[in-house]
Order: structure tokens, then C-alpha cells, then sequence
């Protein structure tokens, strides 16, 4: 029953799609005001139809209903409930059924917010909305359905008896209860881990909140409501799109630091770099449309961004459920590979068509030029074209490269990180310095000297503090470097907070804490951005110290032996060898860790024996200083072979992305309206 109902509301909703986006193209071309409502109710109802065919897959994970042969894929009767339950994101079929189900949420909340205040912009929106989710129900409904069963032929030859179908063959039973329970696979070792059941929702939450800029901007190009209105249409949506598509990257290293046990968070991996590419595209637009707010400049480009993030939206999903590249990542090859590729060409095809006839006509031409070099919006477009080379150098390491040579030479060519590192760090080092210096800028024209009079204070405290890491003991040239630049942008958002606070307090009296409360309430988005930059300044330093300074040591030692490194010292205490509750064998080996002499904890690394692989748990003694990070390779009841990693500084990491989050909260939150003035009362006398 679980596997009608979920069917039936999953062709529901592919009709409601099917019928909101023709009548909404019908409605606006027409300017029929009921074909229009008609479009925006069909769109709504995708929500609710959505709604019941996700929960009664859940249903299904969480009883056990193994005849369905997605349950019998990624769950067996020792999976715990939780797992159960994340298993809805854990395969292909599953996470485009939960893709559709974001992509239904988002257009449900943009109709809500924007159908009044948006009107002429709205029916072609939902349009594109509708058309995206098209596309992925009818993925999900006629190539990868979550609700296809097993079934059995009783009177087909051997080997032909079992097949997997949404609805009953002719002649067909279902098979036993017991052979489905005994045949089940289980979830993915690599996907029983907590950062797992947050991370894919956060990756699908960015990717997914994109499309609502993108299908604004196509509504504008459509309309030819080329004004500032659908950026103001999107900003908020641009920014959740944003925090949701950081919040992925970042907990998805976490999960890789975890699970992975090489050591680190980010191994420039191909489908780590597909999620990160709409990341570097989005983050540009984020930054350009401010010029376009200000200044009236701009609009090509920024058409140009949006329709890039979407793409790199789209490629990056193909790169992932195609198979077309092999990670640790990515599903299984499937039949989606071609359609996915066709809709991302037919997408930006028609997306840049519409954008260069809009442009023919003189429509996206700019209001203001370019004053001088220094200007704020001349930093910004530098920094969009950091964003942009970025973007280039990892699309083609990534996916460039190793195609091109497969299909016209039949070599395979993979870049290692090391290369990738070799580009891309003279990149993040500019992306650094102009993160700093685009600030303390004015717009439309500022003078070397206002620009180096703003920049005195910052550069003298990246001074000391470089100065500091010497007297310190650090002696690496690129330590100072990357430290220098990435400290430089942090102070200059510092610095710019303390200005605005000590303009409030000689204005108005005001104490520090009143005056900085209220800057960032008064102009949320500036100050949240600083608070982001902030973020991003914690992450670069994290990122420098676990990288150029992380020590890496391997020994195989007796049961009672120590291995010493730096100020540490390891103690392998005992092997043990024990079954866990979902059956998996664990070997598990003790140690004692002591810093200098003094005993601090003991750690369990540990190799888990699942049945589709082992995996390798590290144990790992966290602090703000460093992480002691250590992996069982390999060993028994007398000796043991052990990795370990000290990785300085790789918790700010992690903070900073904290750091990241709540400064885009603030940008994001939305503002208390004015209270509406209050009416005089006439008094007659």
C-alpha cells in the first residue's frame, strides 16, 4: 500500500509541474488572470503531493518494507532507526525524490513571498521552477523510481524469474518476506556517520535554492523587467542558497576528516569540486550585485553569474549521479547520466539565447562606467575575476582535463592535488588581499592615497602579527605569506566594524556595545558580510596551519611499546576484537596519550569490517591548538601498525565556518518594519 500511494502522489505531482509551468507561460502571454492563478495553485499543490510520496518512502524505510527495491538497497534489518531514516538521501532514487521535495518547498515559499510584490515577474518564476521540477520527477517517475518492487515470474525461464518493477507484471508474485530480509544490503559503511545525515541535506538545500535566483533572472530576461527588481527578488534567496551550500562544503570535510582516515578534510576530489564550483560562482554574483544595486553597472555580468551558478548547479548533480567520474562521493553509474547532461545543455542554451537578445536590443546597458581602478566596484569586479579563474582552474583540472584526454587520446589523466594546489593557491592569496582592500574603498572614485590612508591600520597589525609568528619560531616563507593575507582581510573587517562603532559613539554618545548592535541592525547586510569575512579569515588560518604544518609519523610497535612525536607519546595498550549491534566485526586497539609525560586520554582507533567494505576510524584528541589524530592501519593481539597526524590549527576549520554561518544569518535576517505612522486627530473648536 506504502508503494501505491507514494506512486500515485509522485505522477500527481509530475502532472501539477507539467500543468503549472504551461499555465503559467499561457497565462502571461495571454495575460489571463485565471490562467495565471490556475499555474501558481497547480505549483503549490506540487508541495502536498511531494509531501505524501516522501513520507510514505520513510514509512516504507523505517517498517521494513524490503519488497520495495529501494529499501532492500540501502537497508537491512540491522540498520538502526536513524540510519533508516537518512537512507532516504543514502542512493540515487531516494535523494531525487528528496531533491523534488526541496525543489517543491522553494517555489512553495518563493510564490508565498514574492506573488504580490512580483507580479509580472512571478508567472514566468514559476515557470522555470516548475520546468526544473519536470525534470526531476521525470527522473524519478520513469527512470529511477524509489518505488519499484521485486518481484517474482514463476512461470519464466531461470534467470529471468526476478524483476524490479513499479507496477504488477502480468502473472507476478511477490517474493518472501524472509528471502527479501536475508538478501538485504544495507546502507553504505561510509554513510553511517552523523555528518552524513546533515551534509547531503545542506549540499541539496544550495544546489536546490539556486534555481530561485536563476528562475528570477530568466522571469526578468522574459518580462523584460531588466530593473534592479529581481535582485531585490532574490537577495534573500541567493544568500540561503549561499549559507546552505557552505554548510555542505564544510560538513562535508568533516565527514571526509572523520570517515575517510587519510588525515585530512579536502583532497581535491572531482565530486568535492562539483559542489564546490556553484560555490565560487554564487559567491561572485553575491558580491556583483551590489554593483548593480549601487550603481547601476553590471547587468550583463550579473545575468551572466546567475545563469554560470545554475549551470555548475546542474553540471555538478550530472558529475555526480552520472558516473562519468569515479570518487568516493558519487552514486552508482546509472540511465540518468545522458538526460541530466541534455537538460543542463538545453537550460544554459536557452538561458543564453534570451540573455544575448536582450543585449542586442541595448537592454542590459550599464547606467554608470568605471571611475577609476581603485574604486570599490573595480575591487569587486577583480575579485569576481579571482572567483572566476578559480572556477576555470578547478572545472578544467577537475572534469576538463580527464574527459578531453579520455575521449580524443583514450589516456586517463588525473590531477593530483599537488597541481591543483600550484594554481589555485596564488588565486586564494588575491582573493585574500582584495577581500581586504575592496572595503575600506569608496564607490564610484576614491584616491590612492584616501585608499592607503584607510589601509595604514590593518597593514600595521598584519605586520605585528606576522612579526609575532617569527618571534614565535615559524620560519616557512609561505607561512608569513598566506598568514599575512589571510590576517589582512580579517583586520580590515575588524577595523571597519570599530569605524562604524566609533562614528556612532562621537555622533550619538552611545556606548561600544549599543553603537556595534545597532550598526549591524541598522545595515544587516554590510556588517553580516564583515562577520563573514570574519569566518572566512579563521577558516585561512586553519587551512595554512593543518596544511604546511601537519606532522605525519607511521609505526608498527608492540603491545606495551610507545611512539613518540613531537611533544607526544602513544601508548599501544591492547587488541580487541568484538561484534557491534548491527553486526559489523570491529578491531579495536586502545592507546594511552600522554604530552609531555603527563597521560591526557585514551583513544580507540579502530577497523570496522562491514560487508561491502572495512572502514578505518581514527581516534583523535581535539584542542583549539592542534588535533592528535591516529589510525589503526593494521595489527592483532601483539603488535599493531599505526598512523598519526598532528594537524595544528585544523579546528578553526570548523569554527570558522560557525563564524561563516552566523555572519550570513545576520546578513539574511530579516528586518523589523517601521511602525506605520499614527494618524493625527482633528480637534474642532
Amino acid at each position: 500500500m506504502l508503494a501505491e500511494v507514494g506512486l500515485a502522489s509522485l505522477a500527481i505531482a509530475f502532472a501539477l509541474a507539467v500543468y503549472g509551468a504551461l499555465a503559467s507561460l499561457l497565462g502571461a502571454r495571454k495575460h489571463s488572470e485565471g490562467l495565471l492563478c490556475s499555474g501558481r495553485n497547480a505549483a503549490l499543490l506540487t508541495l502536498p503531493a511531494l509531501l505524501v510520496s516522501t513520507v510514505m518512502l520513510v514509512c516504507a524505510l523505517l517498517t521494513e518494507q524490503y519488497q520495495i527495491s529501494y529499501v532492500y538497497e540501502v537497508t537491512d534489518p540491522r540498520t538502526p532507526a536513524l540510519y533508516r531514516f537518512t537512507a532516504l538521501w543514502g542512493s540515487q532514487r531516494g535523494s531525487l525524490l528528496f531533491w523534488s521535495l526541496l525543489m517543491s518547498i522553494f517555489t512553495f515559499a518563493a510564490i508565498g513571498l514574492n506573488w504580490r510584490s512580483e507580479r509580472r515577474l512571478m508567472p514566468y518564476a514559476i515557470a522555470a521552477m516548475m520546468a526544473t521540477l519536470v525534470f526531476f520527477l521525470g527522473l524519478s517517475l520513469f527512470i529511477e523510481n524509489p518505488f519499484e518492487r521485486w518481484w517474482l515470474l514463476p512461470d519464466a525461464p531461470l534467470g529471468e524469474q526476478e524483476l524490479s518493477s513499479a507496477l504488477i507484471p502480468a502473472g507476478a508474485v511477490a517474493p518472501s518476506e524472509a528471502a527479501l530480509r536475508a538478501g538485504a544490503r544495507g546502507l553504505n559503511p561510509l554513510l553511517r556517520h552523523f555528518g552524513m545525515i546533515i551534509h547531503p541535506p545542506m549540499l541539496y538545500l544550495g544546489f536546490v535554492g539556486f534555481t530561485i535566483p536563476f528562475a528570477f533572472a530568466l522571469a526578468a530576461l522574459a518580462s523584460g523587467e531588466l530593473s534592479t527588481g529581481w535582485i531585490k527578488a532574490t537577495r534573500r534567496w541567493s544568500l540561503i542558497a549561499w549559507i546552505f551550500l557552505s554548510l555542505g562544503l564544510i560538513l562535508g570535510g568533516r565527514w571526509a576528516y572523520d570517515v575517510l582516515g587519510w588525515g585530512g578534510y579536502w583532497g581535491w576530489d572531482p565530486v568535492e569540486n562539483a559542489a564546490f564550483l556553484p560555490w565560487l560562482v554564487g559567491t561572485a554574483f553575491i558580491h556583483s550585485v551590489m554593483i548593480q544595486e549601487k550603481r547601476g553597472m553590471l547587468k550583463l555580468w550579473n545575468m551572466l553569474l546567475v545563469i554560470a551558478t545554475f549551470s555548475a548547479v546542474m553540471f555538478g548533480t550530472f558529475a555526480t549521479r552520472s558516473g562519468v567520474i569515479e570518487s568516493v562521493h558519487s552514486f552508482a553509474r546509472s540511465e540518468v547520466g545522458f538526460p541530466m547532461l541534455a537538460f543542463w545543455a538545453v537550460i544554459t542554451l536557452v538561458a543564453l539565447t534570451m540573455l544575448f537578445w536582450r543585449w542586442r536590443r541595448g537592454e542590459l546597458n550599464d547606467e554608470h562606467q568605471f571611475a577609476n581602478f581603485l574604486s570599490r566596484e573595480s575591487l569587486f569586479v577583480l575579485n569576481n575575476v579571482v572567483f572566476i579563474a578559480l572556477f576555470i582552474a578547478i572545472f578544467w583540472g577537475s572534469f576538463g582535463l580527464p574527459i578531453t584526454s579520455e575521449l580524443f587520446f583514450g589516456a586517463e589523466v588525473t590531477i593530483g592535488a599537488e597541481t591543483f594546489e600550484f594554481f589555485v593557491v596564488p588565486l586564494f592569496i588575491a582573493m585574500y588581499i582584495l577581500m581586504g582592500a575592496a572595503p575600506l574603498s569608496a564607490w564610484g572614485a576614491t584616491s590612492l592615497a584616501r585608499l592607503g590612508g584607510a589601509l595604514r591600520l590593518p597593514l600595521a597589525l598584519t605586520g605585528l602579527s606576522v612579526m609575532a609568528f617569527w618571534a614565535s619560531g615559524t620560519s616557512l616563507l609561505v607561512a608569513f605569506l598566506g598568514y599575512g593575507v589571510v590576517l589582512f582581510a580579517g583586520y580590515v573587517a575588524l577595523y571597519e566594524i570599530y569605524r562604524g562603532a566609533a562614528a556612532r559613539r562621537r555622533s550619538l554618545d552611545e556606548s561600544w556595545l549599543r553603537a556595534t548592535l545597532a550598526l549591524f541592525r541598522r545595515n544587516q547586510r554590510r556588517y553580516g558580510g564583515y562577520i563573514v569575512h570574519l569566518g572566512v579569515t579563521v577558516i585561512g588560518i586553519g587551512v595554512i596551519g593543518s596544511s604546511v604544518f601537519q606532522t605525519e609519523v607511521q609505526h608498527t610497535v608492540a603491545r606495551g611499546e610507545m611512539i613518540a612525536v613531537q611533544d607526544y607519546t602513544l601508548r599501544y595498550d591492547d587488541f580487541i576484537r568484538a561484534q557491534a549491534v548491527d553486526g559489523r566485526m570491529m578491531n579495536i586497539t586502545p592507546v594511552t596519550l600522554f604530552r609531555n609525560g603527563i597521560e591526557i586520554t585514551t583513544l580507540r582507533p579502530r577497523i570496522d569490517d562491514y560487508a561491502q567494505m572495512p572502514m578505518t576510524i581514527a581516534g583523535a584528541h581535539s584542542t583549539l591548538e592542534n588535533d592528535f589524530y591516529v589510525l589503526l592501519i593494521g595489527g592483532d593481539y601483539e603488535r599493531a601498525t599505526f598512523r598519526i597526524y598532528i594537524n595544528p590549527l585544523v579546528n578553526l576549520v570548523w569554527w570558522g565556518g560557525l563564524v561563516l554561518i552566523i555572519g550570513t544569518a545576520i546578513a539574511v535576517y530579516p528586518k523589523a518594519l517601521p511602525a506605520p505612522p499614527r494618524k493625527r486627530e482633528r480637534v474642532s473648536g
